[in-house]
């Protein structure tokens, strides 16, 4: 769980030498967009939250957020569906029907009890406590059994997170992660991408926790936020998604505060994106 303080963390370098080095190299980091393409699109603030998803239901979420119209308003209280089909979900994650007929089904039945958990900064009391805010993911969920589709029914209050944007938000090709088979792999993409201008992102240790949803005992040692977080979802990144990724820790004496991420696209892996 994240502490109750955040550590002021040093501003980064206006341009790393990594950055440098991949503008050399004359490649863009965002990726065009293309007519069918399906894009995840969701606020910032979701972004960083975390999102309390095993890696099938973190799949029918973002399938069901892709199908959105992220710019158009949906006046509060509207009721917003969102309709899944097997068909299409086992294309998209290159799963064999019964797979995706499973996973859509068992889905279907736990998604409701899935929340979404915000920590954001106590103003009244100066901004240095955080209060924790949940909300779920969905308010219903209807599963068709012999037409093999799910048809999900979105919180209300999660709605100005997904609709309705204008600026403050993460946006990224939803077939990025689609051979990804880590949530974490998936989470630091989601993260990275919400500096995709940049070609650099910073958190602290406690963001960067509450977001992976490390566990108290893995938060509290990071050798294990390495190797267990870390050092695998860069490692499939760069072979399943085709990123260049460097990170480095800032330290506070001997204790980690904060992560640097620098990345970008590998100019020699084409991937069509």
């Amino acid at each position: 769980m994240p502490r109750t303080t955040r550590t002021p963390v040093p501003a980064p370098p206006t341009r790393t030498a990594a950055q440098a080095a991949h503008a050399a190299l004359g490649y863009q980091l965002r990726a065009p967009r293309e007519p069918g393409d399906k894009w995840v699109t969701m606020s910032n603030a979701l972004t960083r939250a975390g999102h309390g998803l095993t890696l099938p239901e973190k799949r029918m979420i973002m399938c069901a957020v892709a199908q959105l119209d992220s710019c158009k308003r949906i006046p509060y209280g509207e009721v917003l569906r969102t309709k899944i089909t097997a068909s299409d979900y086992a294309e998209l994650f290159d799963l064999d029907p019964n797979s995706a007929y499973e996973q859509l089904k068992n889905g279907a039945k736990v998604l409701y009890s899935r929340s979404v958990t915000f920590f954001e900064a106590a103003h009244k009391r100066g901004g240095k406590d955080l209060v924790k805010v949940q909300m779920r993911w969905i308010g219903s969920a209807r599963y068709q059994e012999g037409e093999a589709w799910v048809e999900l029914a979105w919180w209300p209050d999660l709605l100005p997170h997904l609709v309705g944007l204008r600026q403050q938000f993460t946006s990224y090709q939803l077939k990025q992660a689609s051979a990804l088979r880590s949530v974490y792999s998936w989470r630091l993409l989601e993260l990275l991408m919400r500096f995709e201008g940049t070609g650099w992102a910073e958190y602290t240790i406690e963001d960067f926790c509450a977001s992976m949803e490390a566990s108290e005992k893995t938060a509290a040692d990071f050798g294990k936020i390495r190797t267990k977080i870390i050092e695998p979802a860069i490692k499939e990144l760069t072979q399943k998604d085709g990123w260049l990724i460097e990170y480095k820790t800032i330290k506070r004496g001997r204790k980690v505060i904060a992560l640097r991420f620098t990345f970008a696209r590998n100019p020699q892996q084409s991937l069509g994106l």
